[in-house]
């Protein structure tokens, strides 16, 4: 048994000060508050439950910032992807693996202690299978136990190239896969990840770019009362193609021709209607919210305000990996809204902190989405703690929520992460970063 003490910590009945917190296998044994540290507590500073990342493409950290520079005609979120399709091909299993390890553990120092890893590269370049049908999964899953990272793995489905079941271009041959074959990669994947003490598998028709109406019903009952999670609505291009082809907008199909429920995670839902908008937070689905990713591909403004009015839940992804960091991705989500408003706490409650708000939101909503159980500094509930660096200078004057604002803006960091019970950050470096990105700068040497 291994013994926290905490200047404060934030429970699920709200802030407390001189937090013990004993820590028995991979759950949190007991909680007592308003005690003074003793001789065997290991002390920290203030401290909250650890956030899941809904929705990462991990193999992408290798490619950040390498699509910044400006082509002959208007960049956006397809130009971008144009980079991706040829940075996908010179991807091998080691290299993928190397690259989601300093990911996930890049994840880890930001706050993330559980990834949703939006699974779909599953063959080799040309599109061959691999003799073992789960080869990509299972580095995945290797990626995650090095890192020491919670993994909902969710394999993609994806066997189309627009709507109507458009044929695929030749750079998607990775991603492809029939129905019955994605059926088969699904029970290699649950094996796949079986060595992980606590992983989860869901499911992912990737967009109903990829995937009919049909195979979209079909991989969601594959489920079997997992995860499911959907790209929706990030472009206004894919908007304009599923109304030409549907005579509806993406989230309408969805919510119409689907039906959804608590399973379900809408990866961006950007463009929204505000019926659109009342009904998705109507459904129980999540929001799948990516607002670095979604801010560096242009993609659009998220209608949050309206959407958390109508009881919305939303959780937070690092999509593209571009940068990885819990605290900017709910920085973005705020700034973005008052850049729209030209307003401040666009998102806070009434006479409330904006910091508690979104992070409040963000737990429920991510814990949901990747099927955790409940989060939360309680007996019981999973040993997987964030503690901020009590000598930051930020944190000066703050206290109780404060403390979630100092770290959203104004940049307060992360000393420690606890993920199972078990230290994985310690003065604000992963425990294995070192190894890890020798791992990763060996695994891209060549190639620039």
């Amino acid at each position: 048994m291994v013994s926290l003490w905490f200047t404060q910590a934030l429970l699920p009945t709200g802030w407390a000060t001189g937090v013990r917190a004993r820590i028995e296998g991979n759950s949190i044994a007991s909680v007592e508050t308003g005690v003074a540290p003793a001789p065997g507590d290991d002390r920290h500073g203030p401290a909250f439950p650890g956030l899941a990342n809904v929705h990462s493409h991990a193999f992408q950290r290798g490619m950040a910032g390498l699509a910044e520079a400006a082509g002959p005609a208007d960049d956006d979120f397809w130009t971008w992807r144009e980079t991706m399709y040829r940075f996908v091909l010179t991807l091998d299993p080691d290299r993928i693996e190397a690259i989601a390890a300093l990911a996930f553990a890049e994840m880890a120092e930001a706050g993330f202690t559980t990834v949703g890893e939006f699974h779909y590269l599953h063959h080799t370049p040309d599109g061959a299978p691999y003799a073992n049908r789960a080869e990509l999964a299972e580095r995945i899953a290797a990626a995650a136990a090095s890192a020491g990272i919670g993994l909902t793995l969710l394999p993609v489905f994806y066997a189309h190239g627009n709507f109507g079941g458009a044929a695929p271009g030749p750079r998607q041959a990775r991603f492809l896969n029939t129905p019955d074959g994605y059926a088969a990669l699904l029970d290699c994947c649950r094996a796949a990840i079986a060595p992980l003490k606590d992983a989860r598998l869901g499911v992912a028709p990737h967009s109903l770019r990829a995937a009919t109406l049909d195979e979209v019903r079909a991989v969601a009952a594959l489920a079997k009362g997992g995860p499911i999670h959907i790209h929706a609505a990030e472009q206004t291009r894919e908007v304009e193609d599923c109304l030409a082809h549907f005579g509806a907008r993406p989230v309408d199909v969805l919510l119409d021709r689907i039906g959804l429920d608590a399973r379900w995670c809408l990866v961006h839902a950007t463009h929204l209607t505000e019926s659109e908008t009342k009904r998705l937070a109507q459904s129980g689905a999540t929001a799948g919210l990516c607002p670095v990713t979604e801010s560096n591909l242009g993609d659009g403004v998220f209608p949050a305000p309206a959407y958390l009015a109508a009881g919305g839940r939303f959780g937070i992804g690092t999509d593209s990996n571009i940068l990885i960091s819990a605290a900017d991705e709910l920085k973005a989500l705020e700034y973005i809204q008052r850049l729209v408003r030209r307003a401040r706490n666009v998102l806070a409650p009434p006479h409330g902190s904006t910091g508690r708000r979104l992070f409040d939101a963000a737990l429920a909503g991510g814990n949901r989405a990747l099927g955790l159980s409940a989060p939360g500094i309680a007996p019981g509930a999973p040993a997987d703690l964030v503690a901020l660096d009590a000598a930051s200078p930020a944190l000066a004057l703050a206290k109780d929520d404060a403390l979630l604002d100092a770290w959203i803006f104004a940049g307060a960091p992360i000393a420690s992460v606890w993920r199972g019970g078990r230290r994985i950050v310690a003065d604000g470096r992963h425990v294995a970063r070192a190894a890890l990105a020798g791992r990763y700068r060996q695994a891209l040497a060549g190639l620039g």
